[in-house]
């Protein structure tokens, strides 16, 4: 069986890469095609997408889906569809002096690299299918996706539109368990993005690299959020519950854990709890409160929490609602926050992926400055406070894939920024220009004057005066 899906896959991508070769030079009216065919299916068809994802969470806002993964995904088209002209055309480039002046000439095209593979997580399953979709098409690629078994209902729906938008040879959704995860991503695609864990990624990168695919991995880690003294509490304390209980804190950018001043805990740990009354005043039965998309997934952070009770931590459980979840199976897990955690517990170890928020503490700002640096470099870095100073030093003497300032998660919103990690958060970007070159192959051209350089400059058999004069002038 898993043969016959790895024979499949082979066709598929020899089918699209066969009509990428034959179309070669195809027009940007043909890409611009393709990106507004994916923008009217999700216009089209965004309300079926968005109740096939609540019903693989068990519950997820068809609000908060039609935001993150329809709304801004068809922005991000229309952001690719205005700003792939000026991306496409070639750059005139310095040639070495005096060359320039005897008429060569130098540039670099941004050509199409071919079929490009996109891994898409569970978590915002269309937008994450979409978004990278959009810059492969803006760059020339042909696309193959594989979204994930975890969200089924979306990944079938997914697969029956783009069957009807695209011919084969241009997209396909290609459905399935790990086994054929595995296949896909050991495919020589002439490029492969990944999005998911940093443990799956290496092994995604790993399957790649016997064909030296180049890969795009977007991972996750631990975001930290800095509470700096001159924060408004209040402020904070709200956009970060509304950051860490967006999707029930399912997202690779949620802020993973909060540092703050010894003497503010108390304050910021209430300006938290404050943040989610206003917003949920009761969870098990709101729609606006997504439900932990699996079991297994639930009962992982369900023993985040046990880890951390017993290893000594306070465990705050923010249920505005005063309700019972225990007698439920709707897998909703109220905002749990924990305070007195130590490096032994498996929620300062692990991505925590949910709706639990660590407190640690620091008399300087430079404790939580060395406490990052001495831990993996994080895909996103959050600093709350008005003392710029201070911002600069957190910022500069940090490392993260991005950063919001006095907010968390809303740089990735941002379509011109680019997107990405560093180190095991991530490797690559899309998003911004940077996402079109990834997606692109940068090609030099450089044009020789008719004038015979390699014999006036000295570089051409036999050597002799020209050539030393020559040399010394480059070593000068």
């Amino acid at each position: 069986m898993a043969e016959d899906r790895t024979a499949e896959l082979e066709a598929m991508l020899e089918k699209q890469r066969s009509a990428f070769t034959a179309s070669r030079p195809e027009q940007l009216s043909a890409r611009k095609d393709r990106i507004e065919r994916a923008m009217a299916l999700l216009k089209d068809h965004g309300e079926e997408l968005c109740r096939a994802m609540n019903v693989d969470f068990g519950n997820r806002s068809p609000m908060q889906s039609m935001i993150t993964d329809i709304a801004g995904t068809v922005n991000f088209g229309k952001y690719c569809l205005k700003n792939m002209d000026k991306w496409s055309r070639p750059e005139k480039r310095k040639v070495t002096f005096p060359l320039g002046l005897l008429g060569a000439k130098a540039e670099v095209r941004y050509e199409p690299k071919g079929v490009i593979g996109i891994l898409a997580p569970w978590n915002f399953p269309v937008n994450l299918s979409f978004n990278p979709l959009m810059q492969a098409f803006a760059a020339g690629n042909r696309a193959m996706i594989k979204p994930s078994e975890f969200t089924e209902r979306t990944s079938d729906l997914m697969a029956e539109l783009v069957a009807k938008y695209f011919d084969p040879s241009e997209c396909v959704v290609v459905t399935g368990g790990p086994e054929v995860a595995h296949a896909f991503s050991s495919l020589p695609f002439d490029h492969l993005v990944f999005t998911g864990s940093t443990a799956t990624g290496r092994k995604v990168m790993e399957a790649a690299a016997k064909n030296l695919v180049p890969v795009t991995l977007e991972l996750g880690g631990k975001s930290p959020v800095f509470l700096g003294r001159s924060a408004d509490i209040a402020k904070a304390g709200e956009r970060i519950a509304l950051g860490k209980m967006m999707n029930a804190g399912q997202i690779c950018l949620a802020p993973d854990y909060m540092y703050v001043p010894e003497d503010m805990e108390e304050g910021a740990v209430a300006a938290v709890q404050l943040g989610v009354h206003n917003m949920y005043p009761k969870l098990r039965d709101n729609e606006d409160y997504a439900s932990i998309v699996s079991d297994r997934h639930f009962e992982r952070l369900q023993g985040l929490v046990a880890d951390a009770k017993d290893k000594g931590a306070e465990v705050i459980e923010v249920n505005p609602g005063d309700e019972d979840f225990s007698a439920t199976n709707i897998r909703k897990m109220p905002l749990t926050i924990l305070r007195n955690v130590t490096d032994d517990m498996a929620a300062m170890q692990e991505e925590i992926f949910g709706p639990v928020l660590p407190v640690k503490t620091y008399k300087q700002v430079t404790e939580a400055i060395d406490y990052v640096n001495e831990h993996d470099r994080p895909l996103g870095l959050y600093y709350f406070g008005e003392d710029a100073g201070e911002r600069e030093q957190v910022l500069t003497r940090t490392i993260s894939g991005g950063v919001t300032v006095n907010d968390v998660i809303f740089h990735v919103s941002m379509d011109d920024l680019p997107f990405g990690g560093v180190g095991p958060s991530g490797i690559g970007s899309y998003h911004g220009v940077e996402g079109f070159r990834e997606f692109s192959h940068a090609r030099s051209v450089y044009t020789q004057p008719k004038i015979d350089i390699a014999k006036l400059g000295g570089f051409k058999p036999p050597y002799g005066a020209a050539t030393e004069k020559a040399v010394k002038t480059m070593m000068k």
